[in-house]
């Protein structure tokens, strides 16, 4: 007897999108300073970017760039780009003019949105980015000649929905993974894995249709987009700040009744610091993501003691890999970040890349549903990030060292390869070291991570070189022009040697341990502003 199968593919998200404005149009969706969107009115102004895009001669497939300052107009823009059937890019806002430009020919972007704040940053650059079409750059107010005003331009199109049939291979998304001076690395998400890492993420943090998600870090982050996601896929609330401070933080919860947020530890650690923090009531937070590096057992225990029972500390990459500690394990393994999402599997490998058992350190490779579908154009990263099994199945590489205890709990052992975490950014010390290595004056150079009151961590260069042809606050200056603002330089040492092992391999994790205080015997941190 052969039967009738009935047709019912799930829903990607622009549909998500769709239904939410059918079903819930008058609830709130996005919430800026005074200004508020309903479900209805972000998805008609998302659907007018969508068939703004068209009308310039964007189709399904191409990027989109995004250069803009948190917004509401910001949200409405990278998913409208979505409803286009385009791949949306959100390009981190902190990184220097050159590296941006590099991001955008690196993804082949045919159109660029920016903010006025940012527009004039790219002006100049404009030259370089051929693969961006005629009249597809749109700036959010005042902005440099040639660019199309953003207001006029979206009042001008059409707020029908443009229906664009979507496969669950096409690209969603491109998320590069540090704005640098090398060869940029974006990571690409399609639509099916994005959402199932949006359903993961949102049983695992706990969202649903009453959430008010508090969005405190640059929307270009891949931590915005998981507190975005979650909310979009449950029909919340979005709430948007220009730009993170404590005590504004504190006063929107309560204003809001914010029921969700996620930020990195340093952010914490502000807001438990704030004068004023016990007169403000955060009763209505149900659930706080921390996540961007790693967070210290005592702060744990007290933002769960004096803000948030409902922590959930969360290990994960860009790429895909994700473990969640759950508040009801967090007092019992405060050391842990926890077991795998639901649906994900981890091991740890030895340096032979065989398994390691219970309470042995190695790599930590891991495989999920909602793994990215590989660096774009970059087949030499996908082939050093996978590690194949026996069954012929692909694992994800980390590069961070960790070990699982006998009852499956994750702990990190190691900073994944030498990378900085500064006030939740990434940045990759070769980074800067290629810049350093620019100077006449310098012969070898290393950037390492060292603590840092106001930034969690922050770059210090070590120097082989003649300190004579330039001192070292010299250096340090003539290099903080030349990289973005978050890889400024604490300061800079000279020193006869560095460090190395007996293949010649410098030793970064004892540069580490001899420098890791050197902002608090006395140096001056420098600013970023």
């Amino acid at each position: 007897m052969s039967h009738t199968k009935l047709q019912a593919p799930p829903p990607l998200l622009p549909e998500v999108i769709a239904l939410n404005a059918k079903w819930q149009g008058d609830r709130p969706a996005i919430v800026f300073g005074d200004r508020t969107l309903s479900w209805r009115e972000f998805h008609d102004r998302a659907c007018q970017v969508a068939n703004g895009l068209d009308s310039i001669g964007i189709r399904k497939g191409d990027r989109v760039a995004v250069l803009m300052s948190n917004s509401a107009d910001m949200v409405v823009v990278m998913f409208g780009i979505i409803i286009a059937g385009c791949a949306t890019v959100p390009l981190n806002t902190l990184v220097t003019e050159s590296s941006l430009a590099a991001m955008i020919r690196d993804a082949g972007a045919r159109g660029v949105f920016a903010s006025a704040d940012h527009a004039s940053r790219l002006d100049g650059h404009r030259g370089e980015m051929r693969s961006v079409v005629d009249g597809a750059w749109i700036v959010a107010g005042p902005g440099p000649s040639g660019w199309k005003d953003y207001a006029g331009w979206i009042e001008s199109q059409s707020d029908q929905d443009p229906e664009v049939a979507l496969a669950d291979d096409d690209e969603c998304n491109i998320i590069y993974s540090s704005g640098t001076t090398g060869q940029p690395k974006g990571i690409v998400h399609s639509h099916r894995r994005r959402l199932d890492w949006f359903y993961d993420l949102a049983l695992a943090l706990r969202y649903d249709r009453a959430t008010v998600n508090l969005c405190s870090i640059g929307l270009f982050s891949n931590i915005s987009w998981a507190g975005m996601g979650c909310t979009l896929l449950t029909g919340g609330t979005i709430i948007v700040m220009p730009a993170f401070e404590a005590g504004e933080w504190l006063r929107l919860v309560q204003e809001h009744q914010v029921t969700h947020s996620a930020m990195v530890p340093l952010q914490f650690r502000h807001i438990l610091g704030e004068p004023d923090f016990e007169q403000f009531d955060v009763s209505s937070i149900k659930s706080l993501m921390c996540c961007g590096s790693p967070l210290a057992q005592e702060l744990k225990l007290e933002i769960m003691d004096r803000l948030a029972p409902g922590l959930v500390e969360l290990y994960g990459l860009t790429e895909g890999v994700i473990t969640t500690l759950e508040p009801e394990q967090a007092r019992a393994r405060p050391a842990s970040v926890g077991k795998p999402l639901m649906g994900t599997d981890l091991m740890i490998l030895d340096k032979d890349d065989n398994p390691c058992a219970a309470g042995e350190a190695g790599e930590i490779v891991g495989r999920c549903r909602h793994l990215m579908v590989g660096y774009h154009d970059r087949p030499d990263a996908n082939k050093e990030a996978l590690w194949m099994d026996e069954q012929g199945r692909h694992w994800l590489r980390t590069g961070d060292i960790g070990r699982l205890d006998e009852a499956g709990y994750l702990y990190l052992v190691d900073r994944k390869k030498d990378l900085i975490i500064s006030g939740g950014q990434n940045i990759y010390p070769a980074d800067i070291e290629s810049v350093l290595l620019d100077h006449p004056a310098v012969t070898e150079t290393a950037v390492v991570g060292i603590d840092s009151e106001k930034w969690g961590e922050s770059p210090l260069a070590i120097v082989v070189g003649d300190s004579n042809l330039i001192g070292a606050r010299d250096l340090c200056a003539w290099t903080n022009q030349r990289v973005g603002k978050h890889q400024r330089l604490a300061g800079l040492e000279f020193v006869s040697e560095l460090p190395r092992n007996a293949n010649g391999k410098v030793l970064k994790r004892e540069l580490r341990g001899l420098y890791r205080n050197w902002l608090t015997e006395g140096p001056e941190e420098v600013s970023r502003t």
